[in-house]
């Protein structure tokens, strides 16, 4: 018995995935007069999005706006259109709009005022529903219901009262990556869009932490402690050398943290690479080279090595423990190779975190299979938003901005889709 199809009147669209970008893609085609039905396997919408806010909503980055797009790498040129659309003032006065003040704080990013997530995106949903917005949640996607795929609005559902098919005139995916798929994103999307010629970027970790392979005394004694006043230096795989300063964690396993996420990408392609990667720690890095070797090689009487270097470079705890875990006891009691090891500690990586426990993922639809408005050029009324699309950017409002101005122009793209086709 086939399963039964629900035919939504001429025009509607078919929004699947209730993320940012979802959402986004949602009120822009309601707002030119097309109804609009958003279909989640979740049982409500905007899991992760209220996940990503309990630390505090970041939600843009207040800096300048050419710093602002270089956040994107190598995807900055396919970014900047998405941003000249809605670029982080406009993302402001949108959550202005819905009620909800910000503030920038002294890192330049900008917060709701109250920090939280929650009363944003029950204001979105209220707005939404009231122009029209329709929901349905536990409908899982399964794909295109029509062998050829000739239509691209018709769409299989598997829903707690079993398969649902659905048509519509248009769809915008919006399915997020491969991270947290206990929050809805687990990639399943991937092999569905490959099996329709869409051209789609393996998905990798991003925003990650990384294993190394501590002795057990530093683990017990360090792990959950942050490392502050730090800066990490890393050649990638084309030469380019990085050095970036702030505090990162130890873990039981390795490192994470936002010092550690700011540099995951180059860090995790030149594992991928060459099957390894060094970084270097810089654990004096408002001292000089000079400095710190003239501080090292001071005579320093009855005291202990260990009391010197905090007397003279505050060098203790933690910093001081990944001295010891770092360097032999030959380089460690050798004032020349310990100065060398303090601007630069040389720390082996081993493999990036698992996918699924990452803040975000790299990889996805690539931007050459879709046109300028978000559109598969494989199948003509598709179009794509948000995390699933083969870009990646740091934490600091740098991900929630893309994903809202590229859920936009997914919706805009499949309203002018939709007129162009006089529907």
């Amino acid at each position: 018995m086939s399963a039964p199809t629900a035919s939504l009147p001429a025009a509607s669209v078919a929004v699947i995935g209730g993320g940012p970008a979802g959402l986004m893609a949602a009120e822009a085609l309601a707002g030119r007069g097309f109804r609009v039905d958003v279909y989640d396997a979740m049982p409500s919408v905007g899991r992760k999005f209220l996940m990503a806010g309990r630390g505090g909503m970041n939600l843009t980055h207040s800096e300048a706006a050419q710093p602002f797009l270089a956040r994107y790498g190598s995807r900055s040129a396919q970014i900047a259109p998405l941003l000249a659309g809605f670029d982080p003032q406009a993302l402001r006065d949108w959550v202005h709009g819905l009620g909800i003040d910000t503030f920038v704080g002294s890192s330049g990013r900008v917060f709701p005022t109250d920090m939280k997530a929650a009363p944003m995106l029950r204001a979105w949903l209220h707005r939404l529903r009231e122009a029209g917005v329709q929901f349905h949640m536990r409908h899982r996607w399964l794909g295109w219901a029509d062998a050829g795929g000739d239509s691209p609005g018709k769409l299989c559902f598997a829903t707690p009262e079993g398969e649902r098919v659905v048509q519509a005139s248009a769809v915008v995916l919006a399915l997020g990556g491969g991270s947290w798929a206990r929050l809805g994103s687990d990639g399943a999307w991937v092999p569905l869009l490959a099996a329709r010629g869409a051209g789609v970027a393996p998905l990798r970790p991003a925003n990650c932490g990384f294993d190394v392979a501590w002795s057990e005394h530093f683990h017990t004694r360090f792990a959950g402690q942050p490392v502050k006043a730090v800066a990490v230096g890393l050649r990638d795989r084309d030469g380019v050398e990085h050095y970036r300063q702030g505090e990162f964690v130890i873990t039981a396993g390795g490192i994470e943290g936002s010092l550690v996420y700011a540099l995951s990408a180059p860090m995790r392609d030149l594992l991928e690479a060459t099957g390894e990667a060094v970084i270097h720690l810089d654990l004096a890095p408002g001292l000089s080279a000079e400095r710190v070797a003239e501080a090292v090689q001071r005579p320093r009487g009855a005291r202990s090595l260990s009391s010197h270097l905090q007397s003279k470079l505050g060098i203790t705890g933690v910093k001081a423990g990944l001295l010891r875990e770092c360097l032999s006891k030959e380089a460690f009691a050798d004032p020349a190779r310990l100065a060398v090891a303090l601007k630069a500690l040389p720390l082996r990586l081993l493999r990036a975190r698992p996918i699924d426990e990452v803040i975000s993922s790299a990889g996805g639809v690539e931007f050459e299979a879709l046109d300028a408005a978000l559109m598969l050029r494989a199948m003509p009324g598709v179009f794509c938003a948000g995390e699933m699309l083969d870009w990646e950017a740091p934490t600091g409002g740098y991900l929630l901005t893309a994903c809202f101005a590229s859920g936009r122009a997914a919706g805009l793209g499949a309203a002018a889709y939709l007129e162009a086709a006089g529907e």
